[in-house]
């Protein structure tokens, strides 16, 4: 695995797409995709030609066709039940996201469903897994969509999935799906056209590029880097900050690429080097926890010591246990002393928020696990983190959205119970409120720093990181 010193994926790798994602949904004979068509015979077309290598030459563990999965039966949802449509990784390397973010949601929803449910239904998610790879996640969606026929989609993880599913909802329009909260800060599912599709809670990519562009250079860090993944993820976070420096008239000082799917024991050694070249003051990562943590790891081994910052999606927790877990015996914070993560909830430590304390103490009540038949590989998940914490709060929010729908559940229903949230309290501090022109619940977003094994609250970046840093200041 090389690295890339101008953007472009190292020869491995698979080309950063340039095309428009709608072009990849054919157009079927009289215009319209029957379900059994779109699913057997439509296929082949909407997920191109890559979709044989993904699926039939795949190396992991991971069953031919993850999507192949069924969780639940099929066929309209029954009269007590409310269906939820899910597709996100719960094998690969990212594994990680889609359980945590599960984990947190069901939290949520076992409580809701212990209590009677919404107006006499339970809310059952139906999941499948697609391992973060885009070309499982449109089959499942169609599956979702027109064999379960599932009332929305929720719990969906990842950039690259996210924007091969939007032009599907937009084809199918007249079913009037929507995706709610995906665990993604990128732009198409929040602009036209695809952006009346989706509805967000979570602050943006390019808030959090910004924010940490804007604190890197108030401190004086101007020359600032991107290691990023070689897709729409890894553009969106890529397009952020060079958005954000150049309100500073700045530019990107240097950029390296890595593979979606690359694993923690990966050498980074090429993108490390190059990006020693460019003499940066600080690197900006978009990307996974796998590759991310392996960049650490192999940044501070060269000696690369500038701070190292991560995207809220790259899964804090997940990458602190790798890097631990590879620090030297007598010192386990030695990967870790330049990590600042931006992330779009609080800290699940600071009980004084109303959130939180409801949130642990659901997490530890109910102890959600991934239905077994979706466990290929090991995973041991966390008491607590930022994405099953982002999950519990998606879930509070879509269950208040599910109680605002007037009598039947209908999804002609779900724009008008929606735009009926206005300033409604999450109990973490900021109101949510949604409109036709506002489709982001949260607008926040907030910084930490690893401290004693744990990601803490970042509340002095000039003492952290200022000129004079050693990355071991007092947070």
């Amino acid at each position: 695995m090389s690295g890339s010193r101008k953007g472009t994926q190292p020869p491995n790798g698979p080309p950063v797409p340039n095309r428009d994602p709608a072009r990849e949904v054919p157009p079927s004979p009289g215009g319209l995709l029957t379900r059994r068509s779109a699913i057997r015979a439509g296929l082949a077309g909407l997920l191109g030609a890559p979709f044989a290598t993904s699926l039939g030459a795949s190396t992991s563990t991971r069953p031919l066709a993850p999507g192949l999965r069924w969780s639940g039966r099929q066929g309209a949802q029954p009269d007590d039940e409310i269906v939820l449509g899910v597709s996100a990784a719960f094998s690969g390397p990212s594994r990680g996201l889609g359980t945590e973010l599960y984990r947190g949601a069901m939290s949520c929803f076992g409580q809701v469903n212990e209590q009677g449910g919404v107006n006499g239904r339970r809310i059952v998610p139906r999941l499948y897994d697609d391992g973060y790879q885009p070309d499982p996640c449109v089959e499942n969606t169609l599956k979702l969509m027109l064999e379960d026929e599932v009332f929305l989609l929720f719990g969906y993880v990842g950039t690259p999935t996210v924007t091969r599913v939007l032009p599907l909802l937009k084809k199918f329009q007249d079913q009037q799906m929507y995706i709610f909260f995906p665990f993604t800060g990128a732009q198409p599912q929040r602009e036209p056209p695809y952006g009346e599709f989706a509805f967000n809670l979570r602050a943006s990519y390019g808030q959090e590029t910004a924010g940490l562009v804007d604190n890197f250079i108030r401190i004086g860090r101007r020359r600032i880097a991107v290691f990023y993944q070689a897709d729409a993820y890894g553009r969106s976070g890529w397009a952020g900050v060079r958005a954000a420096l150049a309100r500073h008239g700045e530019t990107i000082a240097g950029e390296a690429t890595y593979r979606r799917g690359t694993q923690f024991t990966s050498v980074m050694r090429p993108q490390v080097e190059i990006l020693q070249e460019a003499s940066p003051d600080a690197v900006i990562c978009v990307g996974a926890y796998a590759a991310c943590a392996a960049f650490a790891r192999d940044a501070m081994d060269l000696g690369l010591h500038v701070p190292i910052a991560n995207l809220s999606f790259v899964g804090s927790e997940n990458l602190l246990s790798l890097l631990v877990g590879a620090s030297r015996d007598d010192d386990p914070a030695y990967y870790t002393p330049w990590l600042v993560n931006s992330q779009v909830v609080p800290s699940y430590e600071d009980t004084s928020i109303p959130a939180i304390p409801e949130y642990r103490d659901l997490m530890d009540r109910y102890d959600p696990q991934v239905p077994e038949e979706l466990v290929v590989e090991p995973y041991d998940p966390f008491p607590y983190s930022f994405t099953s914490l982002e999950g519990y709060l998606d879930a509070k929010l879509l269950t208040e959205i599910l109680r605002r729908i007037d009598g039947t559940p209908e999804r002609s229903k779900l724009n008008d119970a929606v735009f009926s949230v206005r300033n409604y309290d999450l109990g973490i501090g900021e109101m949510v409120s949604f409109a036709p022109d506002r489709r982001q619940g949260l607008q926040s977003v907030y910084y930490t720093v690893v401290e004693d094994g744990r990601f803490v609250t970042l509340t002095d970046w000039e003492a952290k990181f200022g000129p004079t840093a050693t990355g071991d200041d007092a947070s």
